[in-house]
């Protein structure tokens, strides 16, 4: 019997099987793999701005500028994120600094980082006088301007952490700070042994911006309210661990990095 040869222009048709899903715990035993030279000297953490009609963002032609951009909105410095300042978003405040900050007018060449910077105890402020610009000089021309950082971890709508960054305020907005650390401090809860007060780090706050005015002009500021408790695990470890890398000097922030290209009206 002749046995019947396959025909060799045949198609063979192959099935590929779908790829398997990725198992997260297949990620979490090389947590951190790939970023063990970077040091918190290799990193800076972005500033949470408002957003004015002179800003960068906004300015058509200019190279920073984003479509979407209005005036009263915050972006994120460095991932260009906005967020809408009218509705507001959730932030966790996982630390807080106070520093004297020492610039030189706007427009020399080294304007756009600090010259130096000083401790809450610092006694600078003896040695400046007050300038017909209500900025308080030193003998050397350059001004101190009293600066208020808040380290935040910003809330996602699912009360997840999502990036961290930093809040700066100062001349009008220095109220605010104080307004804030005021409401931080003021938070109680009842423990087993009574009354407490609970760590910065486990409550969840609003922001929004709003247009403020004086008699020297008009501007969007920063307006705080208290939300409610962290309600869950994942968001509480995360904000500890912010905390605890800003309470060791581990959260660097870039001034030149804030105050570059700005153009915010600050009158007081």
């Amino acid at each position: 019997m002749a046995t019947q040869k396959a025909n060799s222009s045949a198609v063979v048709e192959k099935t590929t099987a779908a790829p398997p899903s990725l198992d997260i715990s297949s990620l979490e035993k090389f947590a951190g793999a790939g970023a063990e030279n970077v040091t918190s000297q290799d990193v800076s953490l972005p500033f949470l701005k408002i957003l004015t009609s002179n800003s960068p963002h906004v300015t058509q032609g200019d190279s920073k500028f984003i479509e979407n951009a209005r005036p009263g909105q915050v972006i994120n410095t460095v991932l260009n994120k906005l967020y809408n300042g009218k509705d507001g978003f959730k932030v966790v405040p996982c630390f807080y600094k106070f520093e004297y900050v020492e610039w030189a007018d706007r427009g020399k060449a080294d304007s756009l980082a600090p010259v130096n910077s000083y401790p809450a105890d610092s006694d600078i402020m003896t040695k400046t006088k007050r300038g017909d610009d209500r900025k308080d000089r030193l003998d050397n021309g350059n001004y101190i301007e009293p600066t208020h950082y808040h380290y935040v971890l910003i809330v996602d709508e699912n009360d997840q952490p999502a990036e961290t960054a930093v809040i700066v305020m100062k001349a009008t907005q220095a109220k605010k700070s104080k307004k804030w650390n005021s409401m931080m401090l003021s938070q109680r809860r009842k423990g087993k042994n009574g009354f407490f007060q609970p760590p910065t780090w486990s409550q969840i706050y609003t922001l929004k911006t709003v247009l403020e005015k004086n008699n020297l002009g008009s501007w969007y500021g920063w307006e705080v309210e208290h939300t409610k408790d962290i309600p869950n695990a994942t968001l509480m470890e995360g904000a500890k661990a912010f905390y605890e890398t800003c309470s060791k000097g581990m959260a660097k922030v870039s001034l030149s990095q804030e105050n570059e290209n700005t153009a915010e009206a600050t009158p007081f």
